[in-house]
């Protein structure tokens, strides 16, 4: 089976949980005999063309327009990636059709009546989501509007959580028989340090040996709750030594340190960060905290998982579908600044009791949230696709002229 995957996110360029989501779904694809294309936008460097194995990466050069409206510039890349498709395809097609967000679904949509293949979606979030259940403007009309067309126009459609899969049927009324919810997964990291003596050095960098060193890592906008954390780390250091450490990078940045600055906290903003550092941020870490206001699935939780670290959430979308309060971690109320200020406490006050937390959240990523077992659940459903369209007369005049 040849699938032709479409993303606007793919290494080198990866912005969030979608890039990371295709990256490690795509290798994982051909353990179950699955032949991938990827095209993708060429916005962050790379190879224009890599071939290994059963996977083929073609990154599009996009050139750029005058515009500073987002939504026309993605509209004027899936020309191109448009046009990148039928090259790859010269005279023939895939067997399928994969698309990830609105930011593909034009194309995806293009090329399902032109090649007359399924089209399979995944959403990842939704734009009435990320507003809280409100579209605020005529950009944010105009996205919600794609993502409708592309749950209608897709033959299947993929969530990563219960949550989406009720949002779904809630924006779009795509029926529920039409949804499959299959999970994001993680790798677990090797051993980030070689020596006790490494680890010691790597923490000194942020924390004193007799201060707790708590984490948050991820975009900073604002549906990642930062800001409440920030509203609650004065209760926090009031009553125990520690240090908050931010990383990552996003519009909210120079909001949130002022907000910090003017709530006199010490707070470290490292920015983007590898996934090395990353790793071993979690390593070093007493508690890592993701207190979302909207939250699709939560593969940062995951993350902090299978490096061991202890986790708080917040309860908003998948992430209470990952962390089960007092089992593997604590959840607390989305945007609630003294549950979340009581919820760190509780953990840096019990460090025992976060370890054994941690260890569950580390067994789970092992035993449940493999790319495998992912990669699986996705090959079942091309596969059920398949026979389905096999089965119909749609496409089949296309084939017989071939």
């Amino acid at each position: 089976m040849h699938v032709l995957q479409i993303s606007w996110e793919y290494p080198p360029h990866i912005v969030g949980g979608l890039g990371r989501h295709v990256a490690d779904l795509v290798p994982a694809l051909i353990e179950h005999d699955v032949t991938v294309t990827v095209i993708t936008p060429q916005l962050r460097g790379g190879e224009s063309f890599e071939r290994q194995e059963q996977i083929t990466i073609c990154r599009v050069a996009i050139p750029p327009i005058d515009t500073d409206d987002f939504p026309s510039f993605v509209y004027h890349a899936g020309w191109h990636l448009e046009h990148a498709a039928h090259a790859l395809f010269p005279g023939g097609r895939p067997d399928l059709v994969h698309v990830h967000d609105w930011l593909t679904a034009e194309v995806g949509i293009t090329l399902k009546h032109h090649w007359r293949v399924p089209l399979i979606a995944t959403i990842h979030a939704t734009e009435r989501g990320r507003g809280r259940g409100d579209l605020n403007g005529h950009r944010a009309q105009h996205i919600n509007d794609l993502e409708w067309r592309l749950t209608y126009e897709a033959w299947r459609v993929i969530v990563c959580s219960h949550f989406m899969a009720r949002q779904i049927r809630e924006y779009f009324t795509t029926p529920p028989d039409k949804i499959d919810v299959i999970s994001n997964g993680v790798h677990i990291p090797p051993p980030p340090f070689e020596t006790p003596a490494e680890w010691v050095a790597f923490r000194r960098r942020f924390a004193a040996d007799n201060e707790a060193l708590v984490i948050f890592v991820g975009r900073l906008v604002y549906e990642k709750g930062v800001h409440v954390l920030l509203e609650a780390w004065p209760r926090v250091i009031a009553e125990i030594p520690a240090r908050l450490v931010i990383a990552g990078t996003g519009s909210a940045f120079d909001e949130l340190k002022w907000r910090a600055a003017e709530l006199g906290v010490p707070v470290e903003f490292l920015g983007y960060i590898s996934d090395e550092d990353r790793n071993r941020l979690y390593a070093v870490g007493d508690v890592a905290v993701f207190p979302s206001l909207y939250e699709p699935f939560g593969i940062v939780a995951l993350e902090a998982f299978a490096a061991g670290c202890p986790v708080i959430v917040s309860d908003a979308g998948g992430l209470a579908e990952v962390v089960q309060h007092e089992l593997n971690g604590l959840v607390v109320p989305a945007g609630n600044v003294v549950a979340l200020a009581n919820a760190l406490l509780t953990s840096l006050h019990a460090p025992a009791e976060s370890r054994m937390r941690a260890a569950r959240g580390a067994a789970l990523a092992r035993a449940y949230y493999t790319w495998n077992r992912i990669a699986g659940e996705v090959k079942a459903l091309y596969d059920r696709v398949w026979t389905e369209w096999k089965a119909g007369a749609w496409g089949k005049e296309i084939m017989r002229r071939a």
